[in-house]
């Protein structure tokens, strides 16, 4: 039977399961005191998708400050890496880049989908902080977080497109794309009361406009910025 592995306290689990951390000392650089149950490249991993909680109760707080740093430095790492190089990039050069080695990497992600799903939710949740923080400013906030959104969807370069294909019923996907609807609405509403746009714009139509822009102009921000402005320039008052 493979260990169940718990996840420290304070670490976020990818969206749609949760991370399978196993705990021997591993000599890769860059991992100071980040423990494993099986030598590196040796034994067997948990099954992806089930979290055991045991061992994070018994986990020094010094292994859990570990984790949760190489978690964060390989998810950072990876975005960059995927938006240059699109969903197909090397988690190899991943481990490089982020100073540690893949047998960790794939501790932390088990498979490049579980990967691909945080990636995107990472983006998700910045971005409706990003709306939170603009809805003070009706006039311009909505064109600011639309360009905001073509330039992450044209980035990042298929990625919510390769994880549809992959799972259709990925319920990590629709709740991204309810969050994204929810702060486009509240955007939409504030803009509209304070006479920026037309009182019959909405929410979804802007999202699908968005949509379009970020497939013609997928790895081009520039004019994924460009065609939103001339998009909502449309709608306003």
């Amino acid at each position: 039977m493979p260990a169940r592995a718990g996840r420290p306290s304070g670490a976020r689990p990818s969206a749609g399961r949760a991370p399978q951390e196993s705990c021997a000392v591993s000599g890769e650089p860059g991992v100071a005191g980040e423990r494993d149950s099986v030598a590196e490249g040796k034994g067997t991993r948990a099954p992806e998708g089930l979290a055991a909680m045991e061992n994070s109760r018994v986990q020094p707080r010094s292994q859990r400050s570990d984790w949760q740093r190489n978690h964060e430095r390989l998810l950072a790492v990876a975005a960059q890496v995927v938006a240059r190089d699109g969903f197909e990039a090397s988690l190899e050069e991943i481990a490089r880049r982020a100073g540690i080695g893949s047998a960790t990497l794939h501790r932390h992600f088990p498979s490049r989908h579980a990967l691909l799903e945080e990636i995107f939710q990472d983006g998700v949740d910045r971005l409706c902080r990003r709306a939170h923080d603009l809805a003070a400013e009706p006039a311009s906030g909505l064109t600011a977080w639309l360009e905001e959104l073509a330039v992450y969807s044209a980035e990042t370069r298929g990625l919510a497109a390769s994880l549809i294909a992959e799972r259709p019923d990925l319920a990590e996907a629709q709740g991204c794309h309810g969050q994204l609807l929810e702060a486009a609405q509240e955007l939409v509403r504030r803009a509209c009361a304070a006479g920026a746009v037309r009182p019959d714009v909405a929410a979804m139509d802007l999202l699908t406009i968005t949509n379009a822009v970020s497939l013609v102009s997928e790895g081009d921000p520039d004019t994924a910025r460009r065609l939103i402005r001339l998009a909502v320039d449309g709608v306003k008052l």
